[in-house]
């Protein structure tokens, strides 16, 4: 009798909290329709994809949290908009006590206390979580409890895989490495909708993982195109202003004449021109990070310095190496111990609306991205095509998808295959008639999708509950087929 009386009151209390929690839910849903909270456990202005599905959705109709960090200046576009709010995030000051795995560790429950209060108290209810990875640990844990609270379902969008890159660093046998790609593999499965960069990840996620994925291959924005030779010319003389690389070093005889390294402006007319005879500009960016080997560019600038002139009609190089990240300063101590003559190296940090003007502004684009897991696409690549720059970047196993050897650029696997490339793409540059000038030509005729009409078409139909005709039956989700499935996971995604 006496454990009646207990039990009664506890289940009716047990009751009212459901209620309470569904009526909440219920709430949240209602409020939750037209938002989306985009996360990113990183810095926000060095996460273009992520700013793209911010623009997208909010030129849909959405209203848009960008949650991450704020260390770097987003695009002006997301800045601007009235349907896209920043919620910084604080990253935990490093400190050095104790073993690395007590770090790491303190690390990760300041981010759950962290993203758990700005997703339940700061951020407005939301219909859809879009979730970046790499970094997973623990945002994947966290926005889906989240979910299960407030409602949300979760979409991740699979860039890499964040126990590849730990695995750069430690090894791929280290228990750090094998608990990450546990937690990966565990929480991912627990996802609404997975989006991935390629069609081998898709691959990999369904045969290795149990998750279904649809592929979103990077587009380049909008804003990245060929920059008009004026644009070309304001950009060389503010670089110019503080790195020497892009200064014109010669007396000049009209005072009033404004020259760069690249170009010159008539005092007179206002025309612009590029200067005769001068040097070809290369582009490399980067995050300086362990799955990007630069060494391979030194060795292919050493030889190509070294190279004979006569006859061969070589031009003097400017390589602009931009980003930032842990490896910089090594690379830039490298760098200076070099003895260069024809070969000038300048690493600047640019501003979000310089980089689309300097990629469209360049000669040549090289990229050094060999992807800790194989499955992922360099996106600075996808950004030079879009300013129809043509490219050499380093094999590995999925590239293909992207970059077409002897189409709209060149594979090499060492810095001396690279020499040789550059060698043979600017002899006798600037020639219309070389291999450099019809790359170009190919990109320009190309008919490049660009991001805004990508995601229009695959995940715009995923987020509002309409399968869409256009997707490829190849990426066709299962359990997709009856009405009252759209817009859920079967089990096991």
């Amino acid at each position: 009798m006496a454990a009646s009386a207990v039990a009664l009151p506890a289940l009716l209390l047990l009751l009212l909290l459901l209620l309470l929690l569904g009526g909440w839910k219920r709430w949240r849903r209602r409020h939750a329709a037209r938002h989306v909270a985009v996360v990113v456990l990183g810095d926000v202005g060095r996460s273009p994809r992520m700013q793209y599905h911010a623009l997208s959705l909010a030129k849909h109709g959405f209203f848009v949290t960008l949650l991450g960090f704020y260390n770097s200046k987003p695009y002006d576009e997301i800045l601007q908009s009235n349907r896209i709010q920043i919620e910084g995030l604080r990253e935990l000051p490093r400190f050095a006590v104790g073993p690395r795995v007590l770090q790491y560790g303190v690390k990760v429950v300041f981010q759950v206390v962290q993203l758990l209060y700005a997703l339940l108290v700061k951020v407005a209810p939301s219909a859809y979580i879009f979730l970046q990875n790499p970094p997973g640990l623990p945002a994947i844990a966290v926005c889906w409890c989240v979910g299960c609270l407030c409602g949300s379902k979760l979409v991740i969008d699979w860039h890499n895989y964040g126990y590849s890159i730990m695995g750069l660093e430690h090894g791929p046998n280290h228990l750090l490495v094998q608990l990450a790609k546990w937690y990966e593999k565990l929480w991912g499965r627990l996802s609404h909708l997975n989006l991935c960069v390629t069609n081998a990840m898709r691959e990999d996620l369904a045969e290795n993982w149990g998750i279904k994925a649809v592929t979103v291959h990077d587009k380049p924005a909008s804003f990245f195109k060929e920059t008009p030779l004026d644009l070309q010319h304001q950009l060389f003389v503010k670089l110019a202003q503080t790195h020497a690389a892009f200064r014109d070093s010669a007396e000049l005889a009209d005072p009033g004449l404004e020259r760069t390294i690249f170009t010159e402006q008539d005092p007179w007319s206002g025309a612009v021109a590029h200067r005769p005879g001068r040097p070809a500009l290369l582009v490399s960016s980067t995050s300086w990070t362990e799955d990007e080997d630069f060494s391979i560019l030194l060795v292919a600038l050493e030889k190509f310095e070294q190279l004979p002139t006569d006859g061969e009609n070589l031009p003097s190089l400017v390589c602009v190496i931009t980003g930032k990240g842990p490896l910089k300063d090594h690379y830039s101590r490298l760098i200076s111990q070099q003895c260069f003559q024809r070969v000038r190296v300048c690493m600047p940090w640019l501003e979000a609306e310089d980089y689309p003007l300097l990629l469209g502004s360049a000669d040549l684009g090289v990229c050094l991205h060999k992807s800790s897991s194989g499955l992922d696409l360099p996106m600075k690549v996808v950004d030079m095509f879009g300013c129809c720059l043509p490219v050499c970047a380093v094999h590995f196993k999925c590239l293909h998808e992207l970059v077409k050897h002897e189409e709209n650029g060149l594979v090499f696997k060492d810095g001396e295959e690279l020499a040789t490339q550059l060698k043979m793409l600017f002899s006798k540059f600037p020639d219309p008639a070389g291999k450099l000038h019809q790359f170009r030509k190919n990109l320009q005729e190309s008919e490049q999708l660009r991001w805004d009409k990508s995601w229009e078409q695959i995940v715009l139909p995923l987020i509002t509950d309409r399968w869409p005709l256009c997707l490829p039956k190849s990426q066709a989700l299962p359990g997709r087929e009856d009405s009252d499935q759209r817009g859920r996971s079967n089990p096991g995604h």
